[in-house]
């Protein structure tokens, strides 16, 4: 495999002083091409902090931060935004979806801002995965007319948009019934075993866990294990 992103000695500090709360203590990891990574930890370890620095909407304190190639620390908001757009792709607990948009509509969203404007090729593209998410009956739907487990599927599907290297995935199982997780985790699998897409899973969910590749533990703000 090929390192997809690789991050050295970061460290994450809130406030100064007697009142900092030090949420990355020197944490180093690499990821590569094609994982499926479950990254397990308790609360407070740093995992949700450890996505944010990855999908590159916080800079570290220090310590290095590259994916594809480029310094990710030393590029500005700019070019972060950009960055992020093509390369990598979100996936929440909460979907956080438009509710008076249809599914389609949320899913072409990510391009549609890119573009300026919705495109045939983007629509195209935008069914072809609400399909493969097995929501052809729901593509114009309402987004609040679908259930939790259909809205977790349009969310995915909007990750996969702009087709990024890397989907960061943060509890995206928590908020869905056991039958629901288990069907969004196998079209996760699906999808990184066809398209060769990486995913990182945050989840305390270890039937989730078990359905990666890899596992990737947390704790005090450094990786304690992260077998290959």
């Amino acid at each position: 495999m090929t390192a997809l992103l690789e991050v050295r000695d970061l460290v994450k500090t809130f406030g100064a002083g007697e009142a900092a709360t030090h949420v990355l203590r020197g944490l180093s990891l690499t990821l590569e091409a094609g994982d499926l990574a479950a990254l397990l930890g308790p609360s407070g370890s740093g995992k949700s902090t450890l996505l944010t620095i990855l999908g590159t909407l916080m800079k570290p304190t220090s310590g290095s931060h590259r994916m594809l190639g480029l310094d990710l620390v030393a590029a500005d908001d700019a070019a972060l935004t950009e960055f992020r757009n093509r390369h990598i792709g979100f996936v929440f607990q909460f979907h956080n979806l438009l509710p008076d948009f249809t599914a389609l509509e949320n899913v072409i969203f990510p391009t549609a801002v890119r573009a300026g404007r919705e495109t045939p090729a983007a629509r195209a593209r935008g069914r072809e995965l609400l399909v493969r998410m097995g929501l052809e009956a729901r593509v114009h739907f309402p987004s609040a007319a679908l259930s939790g487990g259909q809205k977790q599927r349009v969310a995915v599907a909007r990750a996969l948009m702009n087709r990024p290297e890397l989907v960061l995935a943060d509890e995206p199982t928590g908020n869905l019934d056991r039958a629901s997780a288990m069907q969004v985790m196998a079209l996760i699998a699906e999808i990184n075993r066809d398209e060769g897409t990486t995913f990182l899973i945050s989840t305390h969910d270890e039937k989730i866990a078990a359905g990666c590749h890899r596992r990737i533990v947390v704790g005090d703000g450094l990786v304690r294990d992260a077998p290959t």
